[in-house]
């Protein structure tokens, strides 16, 4: 069982660097994570 089974975060920022890598982190440890980038 990871850290985050269950838990649901979201993450603003996600098209690349500290956003992106944040979010690919806590889905590893199991977390539902829903993305949010804008453009422009």
């Amino acid at each position: 069982m990871s850290r985050f089974t269950g838990k649901r975060v979201i993450i603003t920022g996600t098209g690349s660097g500290i956003g992106r890598a944040t979010a690919l982190l806590f889905a590893a440890e199991g977390a539902t994570v829903a993305c949010l980038d804008l453009k422009g």
